[in-house]
Parts: structure tokens; sequence; C-alpha cells
């Protein structure tokens, strides 16, 4: 069995001034008898909204380590879903594929492993008018392979998260706040 009880990762991958195509996975991989594989049972069930679905490259060929894709949001409408279902399954599976190819993943532990992906969709990506799917499939296969590669090499080390502590802040808070 392996050794991988539970690891952690995530990424963001995003084209500039494409907004809707940004991916950004945040995932857990370990053992099948462990806490993740404990985990990806309990989510066969479906909650309304955030419908789980494997990793497959296509009809009949789901990949190895089994993977199970979340959305972080609530897909309310049959576009999103379709895309989550197609593009972005597509871009996961075949990163999660090309992952244990390259070594990131390795390949004796597939069928000890499983991956819970909670993957980030725009909720406004069906609307766009002139959404780029090659971009969408790019972003989530770029996301994932990374978000692997940083979980089982645990990317950043905590020394660099300290370094950094003053010098990073979250792109999406703009403080006019003196930090502590």
């Amino acid at each position: 069995m392996s050794k991988i009880v539970l690891k952690a990762g995530e990424a963001t991958v995003f084209s500039e001034g494409k907004d809707v195509t940004a991916a950004m996975p945040e995932i857990v991989i370990g053992a099948v008898d462990g806490p993740v594989g404990t985990a990806f049972a309990n989510m066969m069930a479906q909650t309304k909204g955030h419908t789980a679905m494997f990793a497959v490259r296509d009809i009949n060929q789901m990949v190895r380590p089994a993977t199970m894709m979340v959305p972080k949001v609530t897909l309310k409408d049959a576009l999103n879903i379709e895309l989550f279902g197609g593009v972005v399954q597509a871009g996961v599976a075949d990163g999660i594929t090309d992952a244990v190819i390259e070594g990131i993943i390795p390949k004796d532990l597939v069928n000890d492993l499983c991956i819970i992906a909670l993957l980030w969709i725009d909720p406004g990506c069906a609307k766009e008018a002139n959404l780029d799917k090659a971009d969408l499939y790019k972003n989530n296969y770029d996301a994932i392979k990374l978000a692997l590669k940083r979980a089982l090499n645990d990317e950043p080390s905590i020394d660099e998260i300290i370094a950094n502590r003053h010098t990073i802040k979250h792109c999406m808070w703009e403080d006019s706040w003196n930090q502590k």
C-alpha cells in the first residue's frame, strides 16, 4: 500500500485577459485505505449544484488514480455543467494521466491512491460570447499537474511561506490597513 496518507496542493493558472478560463484546483491525494479514500467514498452521493463525477478521459477511460471532481461553485445551468463535465473534465483527466507518465505520480501507486479535486469553473463561463475552450482545457490541464506536483513535493515549504509573509498578499485583497 501507499505511504502517501494525505497530501494537499493547489494551483492557479489563467490566461491574461481571459478570466473565465482560469483554473484553480485544490486537491488532496492519498491512500485509498486512508482518510482520502474514506472521503472519496463518502462523496459518491450527489449534492444539488455540486455534482461530483469521476475524471474520465472518455467513455470507459477513467483515470488512475481514481479522481473525484467537484465544482467549487454551484452549477446552475446545463451549459456550465456541460463545460465542467466536458472541457474541464478532459483537461483534468489528461493532466492526471500525463502526471503519471511524467513521474509526478508514481505509476506503481496509481491503484493505491485516489484524488479529490475541487475545481473552479467561472459561473459566467458558458455565457462568454468568445469562450476559448482550448484555453479552458489547457489551464485545467496545467493547473491539475501543478497542484499534484506541489502536493507530492510539499510545496510551498513552510520556510518559503514564512520568508514571503510580508512581501506577498492575496491577489483579491487590496488592504489599506497596516499589516501585522
